[in-house]
């Protein structure tokens, strides 16, 4: 029998459901159904299972309970999950849910709805309901399982879950009956309801917003919860990154003609090391092409005496790890190619080390700390260069946010002091165009060193330690 229903944070008085887990088949993994995804361990009561690798299902509960707590007296949060994308026609592109959606229910289908509602002012005074797509054979042949109404209460423990068609109903008594609706569904009428795909929602939520002074943004609510990572979450971003720079390391070890051979090897590499896939598109750029920050479409060829700049990642259970990683195309640096590596090597070390709650300092102290340092980095190699002009070979900033998603929390400011649990990235990088005015044996380099990094109390907690940057480790690896 498959039991797992929690009970809430405030009192124990919420059913149990039992479900034979034989007579099932579901959406998403789960212990009985992929034991190759969700080891044994993690599917005991004691501590309480994991929905997803590695959370379990009563840190999702924490996670609700901690929302409705910041919520004003009378509050609802209103989510609704992720759309299917397609590329084109009926060729659809894979799932990705929703992160605040995700990060609250563990739940990865389209066409759901959570409501969190506050009930008192206790931690866990909190009422969940979910509305999602009913388990139907017929869909299910052509489109794949589903967790279905009963998984949603008795696995994803909502206090109650309802078929989608009857959010319509529903929906509008509880909006009714708030004084706060957060959510981050915008009335938009020229792309109107997209995250939801069915007509009665569509006409819910818009009900809802005919009501506009009840409404007040999710997000900055959601961003200061998530921000801040559990030692779960952490563990997760932890193998993302050992696998990932391990991928990356391997790469380096081998010799390559062209772009897109080294982005095929790096996809399969996460994959087979046991990441869930790539965490984004990643760069794979020769030479010049490096100088373009954003440069995906990895289609061109690697040539003697260039770097190959990498900025690849791994994704595990849905939390990312970032790494950018810059080396020859012999194996074997040029004297100029190193000089220039290791002044932004330097500066990455130094930034590195500022990730910790003692330092004080936020993402843009980093930043400050990042362009002052290459600006004398590169004035020693012979630059004619200055805080006026850095910005000209250093247009990016030296770290952003990470976690479900590779800038995560989006909104969330870099001028909040780092504190234990924050995840970012540190990746200064020079950009030296092939334009006079730039010493010449360096024009054309594109070089960055990005690390993912847990700030802890006194020290910096490298994800990614992995991918080595070295430049006697890197030449190493080919001799």
């Amino acid at each position: 029998m498959f039991r797992c229903r929690l009970p809430s944070l405030a009192t124990t008085a919420r059913r149990y459901a039992s479900v034979p887990a034989a007579s099932l088949r579901f959406g998403q993994p789960v212990y009985e159904t992929h034991p190759h995804i969700l080891k044994p361990g993690e599917r005991k009561f004691s501590p309480p299972p994991c929905l997803t690798p590695g959370i379990t299902a009563k840190e999702y509960a924490d996670r609700r309970a901690a929302l409705a707590h910041a919520m004003g007296e009378g509050g609802v949060a209103v989510l609704s999950a992720a759309s299917l994308q397609y590329k084109s026609g009926a060729v659809f592109h894979p799932y990705r849910q929703e992160s605040n959606f995700f990060w609250l229910t563990g739940w990865n289908e389209d066409e759901a709805v959570a409501v969190i509602e506050k009930t008192g002012p206790e931690l866990g005074d909190y009422r969940f309901r979910m509305f999602v797509k009913r388990k139907d054979p017929r869909d299910e042949q052509w489109s794949g399982f589903r967790n279905g109404v009963q998984a949603a209460e008795d696995i994803f423990n909502a206090d109650e879950a309802r078929a989608l068609g009857s959010a319509g109903t529903i929906l509008p008594r509880i909006i009714e009956s708030a004084r706060l609706v957060y959510t981050d569904a915008a009335p938009d009428a020229s792309r109107g309801m997209s995250s939801l795909s069915t007509a009665a929602a569509q006409r819910t939520l818009s009900s809802m917003f005919d009501g506009g002074s009840k409404l007040t943004a999710l997000s900055p609510v959601m961003n200061k919860l998530r921000v801040i990572k559990s030692d779960a979450e952490v563990a997760n971003m932890r193998l993302a990154g050992q696998m990932s720079g391990r991928a990356i390391t391997e790469a380096m070890r081998r010799s390559w003609t062209r772009e897109k051979d080294l982005h095929a090897f790096l996809d399969y590499q996460f994959i087979s090391s046991g990441c869930d896939g790539p965490a984004y598109i990643p760069v794979v750029a020769g030479g010049e092409r490096a100088n373009c920050i954003h440069y995906t479409v990895n289609n061109d060829v690697f040539r003697d005496g260039e770097f190959i700049l990498v900025d690849a990642g791994g994704e595990y259970g849905n939390y990312i790890t970032d790494i950018s990683r810059t080396w020859p195309v012999s194996g074997k640096f040029t004297p100029a190619q190193r000089d220039l590596y290791m002044a932004v090597l330097r500066v990455q070390r130094t930034c590195v080390s500022l990730c910790r709650e003692s330092s004080g300092m936020s993402l843009d102290d980093i930043h400050a700390v990042a362009t002052s340092g290459l600006e004398a980095q590169l004035r020693g190699l012979g630059f004619d260069v200055s805080m006026s002009n850095i910005g000209r070979l250093f247009p990016h900033h030296v770290g952003h946010y990470i976690g479900l998603d590779v800038h995560d929390c989006p909104g969330y400011s870099r001028r909040e002091v780092l504190r234990r649990g924050h995840c970012v990235t540190i990746e200064p990088g020079v950009y030296i165009p092939d334009e006079e005015g730039w010493p010449k044996h360096f024009r054309g380099m594109g070089i960055r060193i990005e690390d993912s990094i847990c700030v802890d109390e006194d020290s910096a907690y490298i994800l990614t330690t992995e991918a080595v940057k070295d430049v006697d480790d890197i030449e190493a690896l080919r001799s």
